[in-house]
């Protein structure tokens, strides 16, 4: 018994560390931005809350016989000084696949993607919000004013 308990102790204590030295991740939902409606999962390149990081999401929609597919893809930095509160500066590509609902309309293409918002990420876990706005750009031309809006689980 005095065995097991040390052991749950020194189990507890590692994975607490483990736990304070790991980087920061978190899954959420997001409408709008660069995944139209997408889950997405995000997670910080260094072993702090704030910096450079990366997301990756699938989203997409279907209507009768028609579905498209998005898969956003970024980099992303969060500035902030209280362990709660950041300013998320970002840009990515947006693969983009699907059909139109006819016997040969597949399609797929990509269009780029900036992100200026704000976001409240607590720093011992628990509710993700993010909003802000997300510029696209393509070939085929440019909106500045697109937005999106998250919710999700920072762990």
């Amino acid at each position: 018994m005095k065995k097991t308990f040390t052991l749950f102790c020194f189990l507890f204590a590692a994975t607490s560390v483990i736990k304070a030295q790991s980087a920061a991740k978190t899954v959420f939902f997001e409408l709008g931005g660069p995944g139209l409606a997408s889950i997405n999962y995000d997670m910080r390149l260094n072993k702090k809350e704030d910096g450079l990081g990366f997301r990756v999401g699938v989203g997409g929609f279907s209507i009768d016989d028609a579905s498209i597919v998005f898969i956003p893809l970024g980099l992303n930095y969060l500035l902030g000084k209280d362990g709660k509160n950041y300013f998320e500066l970002g840009g990515g590509i947006t693969a983009v696949a699907g059909n139109d609902g006819s016997s040969d309309g597949t399609f797929s293409g990509s269009f780029g993607h900036l992100n200026f918002g704000y976001r409240l990420q607590p720093s011992n876990g628990g509710f993700l919000f993010r909003a802000g706005i997300v510029p696209l750009f393509s070939k085929d031309g440019f909106v500045p004013y697109y937005a999106g809006i998250s919710f999700g689980y920072k762990f």
